[in-house]
C-alpha cells in the first residue's frame, strides 16, 4: 500500500471528501500564512478563496497537503479549497501533492493570486500562461509540470515608484481606498471561480476580466 493509499483510507474513515463524492477540482488561493502577512497584497489569493469558501459554506480549516483545506460543492462540482501554508515561493509543493492524491489534471486546478500589473479592483482570468515573474506560480508550474491550468489574477496595484523594493511592496497592506476597491473584485473572483468549475471560463472572462 502506497502512502497515498494510506492517506486516502484515513480520509475516508474520518468522513472527509469521499463522503460527498469524488473531488473533481482543486481551487487554490495563494499567500503567506500567519497574522504577520494577513491582508497584505501578496495574500490577495487567500482573500479571494476566503470569500469563495464563505459563499459556499465551506470551512477551510483542515490541515492537509501542507495547506489549510476544506471541501464542498461549488457550481455542482466537488472541490478541494486550499490555502498553502508553505509560504508563497513553495506553493507548488502543496498543490502538486493534492493533485497527485486526487488524480486531478492541471486543467482542473484553478489558482487565485495577486497581480501587481493590475490596479486594486481589477481581475484578469486566463486558461493558461506563464508565471509572469510570480514566484508562487513558478513553483506551481514547475511541480505540476504544466502551464495549462486556469487562473484568476487579482489586482493589487503597481509599485509607487520604480526603485521601490518589490518584496516590501507585495508585503505591504492595502490603503483604505484600495480595500474598498478590492471588496467587489473578491466577490467577482468568487463568482468567476464558480463559473470556471462549471466549464464556463469564456463567460467568466467576458463578465469579470478587467471589469
Amino acid at each position: 500500500m502506497s502512502i497515498f493509499d494510506i492517506f486516502k483510507s484515513l480520509e475516508e474513515q474520518r468522513g472527509g471528501a469521499s463522503s460527498g463524492g469524488k473531488i473533481t477540482w482543486i481551487i487554490a488561493g495563494l499567500g503567506n500564512p500567519g497574522m504577520t502577512y494577513a491582508n497584505t497584497r501578496h495574500n490577495a489569493g487567500f482573500m479571494g478563496l476566503d470569500v469563495l469558501a464563505e459563499k459556499n459554506g465551506i470551512s477551510v480549516r483542515s490541515m492537509r497537503f501542507k495547506s489549510d483545506c476544506g471541501d464542498g460543492s461549488i457550481g455542482g462540482e466537488r472541490c478541494l479549497l486550499m490555502k498553502p501554508t508553505t509560504f508563497m515561493n513553495l506553493s507548488g509543493e502543496a498543490i502538486s501533492a493534492a493533485a497527485a492524491f486526487y488524480k486531478i489534471p492541471p486543467e482542473r486546478v484553478l489558482v487565485m493570486y495577486d497581480d501587481i500589473t493590475l490596479p486594486p479592483g481589477k481581475l484578469r482570468i486566463r486558461r493558461k500562461g506563464s508565471a509572469g515573474g510570480h514566484n508562487g506560480m513558478k513553483s506551481i508550474i514547475a511541480l505540476l509540470g504544466s502551464e495549462t491550468f486556469p487562473r484568476i489574477r487579482i489586482g493589487v496595484g503597481a509599485k509607487p515608484r520604480p526603485d521601490y523594493d518589490l518584496a516590501d511592496w507585495v508585503l505591504s497592506r492595502f490603503t483604505e481606498e484600495e480595500t474598498e476597491a478590492l471588496k467587489p473584485a473578491l466577490e467577482h473572483a468568487a463568482a468567476a471561480a464558480e463559473q470556471i468549475v462549471q466549464g464556463k471560463i469564456d463567460a467568466a472572462m467576458s463578465s469579470y476580466s478587467n471589469k
